[in-house]
């Protein structure tokens, strides 16, 4: 994508932030965020890949205000309450902003002559699963998180069906990258490789739930950016998958750590406290592959080791 003006809402924020900094090398974006989960300091101007960029204008703002930034050729919608535990805690809220801040966001961007919208909904939707999970497949709200985000999808259905736009919703899988790049702020939210690693760094054990046979299909935030970046380029409507195809379980990823930076912490195992918990994901993203020749480029294996170099 180049010469393009963009909002990416949610801006401040990891993947958010990540993705602004990507195109702000070559079009002229502007970054909208509350501060409630992200910060502008990620928004330093380089991109995931090293990349010097352009400024990223930054609007402190709520995507529930009614001026919005929507005069651009792009929106990217990020903005939102992206945890179970963070849903759960704040139904009220989090609903509004998942939700009503979907169709504000939407619908000021379309008032403005908008009309390609890329947005996150959440592959959380599909449940545990051993096998790649395609967008077909039956899914279901079991939480309040997952109920607003499937409710972005129905009305992005809406507008696309009402008002002939476009409307891509990306369901991404465990993404990650690391405290040294966007996700330390956020701390107790922030994906489990980065948690873990910064854990193991500091020579304590990291925790897991059960017995740590849980497997996650780890996505690096940086191909999770050129699927987005792809979708609005190829203007994709409906829902796509983004995720590796590959799955991890937690003892072998902390084994992994534990080997690149010369380690033996030993995980701490406790009991399940989440009354609703995913215990395995992976992708089947041979739709977004079809439609735009996006691959993964970053290997768990090498995206570990980007994780962890930061401390070596």
């Amino acid at each position: 994508m180049r010469g393009k003006r963009v909002l990416v809402t949610g801006g401040a924020g990891f993947i958010g932030s990540n993705l602004a900094n990507h195109l702000a090398v070559d079009n002229e974006v502007i970054a909208l965020d509350d501060c409630h989960l992200g910060t502008p300091e990620n928004l330093d101007g380089v991109d995931a890949e090293g990349n010097a960029s352009g400024p990223v204008e930054f609007v402190d703002g709520s995507v529930l205000d009614e001026d919005l930034p929507t005069g651009v050729d792009v929106v990217f919608h990020l903005a939102a309450y992206s945890s179970y535990t963070m849903v759960e805690e704040n139904k009220r809220e989090a609903t509004r902003v998942n939700v009503e801040g979907f169709v504000n966001t939407v619908e000021q961007a379309r008032e403005d002559g908008c009309d390609t919208v890329v947005y996150a909904t959440t592959s959380s939707i599909y449940g545990s699963r051993t096998e790649p999970s395609p967008e077909d497949m039956a899914v279901e709200a079991r939480t309040c998180y997952e109920a607003s985000k499937l409710a972005r999808e129905r009305y992005a259905e809406y507008f696309g069906n009402h008002y002939d736009m476009t409307l891509a919703g990306l369901r991404f899988f465990s993404v990650y990258q690391g405290y040294g790049g966007a996700e330390e702020h956020k701390g107790e939210y922030a994906n489990t490789v980065a948690q873990f690693a910064d854990d193991i760094a500091r020579g304590e054990s990291p925790v897991l739930f059960g017995d740590g046979s849980q497997t996650r299909d780890f996505t690096h935030v940086s191909d999770v950016v050129r699927a987005i970046e792809l979708a609005a380029d190829q203007e994709l409507n409906g829902i796509y998958n983004v995720g590796t195809g590959e799955s991890y379980d937690f003892n072998t990823m902390i084994e992994m750590i534990n080997d690149e930076l010369g380690t033996d912490i030993e995980p701490e195992y406790i009991e399940n406290p989440l009354p609703v918990y995913v215990h395995d994901t992976m992708a089947d993203a041979t739709k977004l592959r079809e439609a735009t020749g996006w691959e993964p480029e970053v290997g768990f294996e090498e995206g570990v080791a980007r994780v962890c170099k930061p401390y070596q």
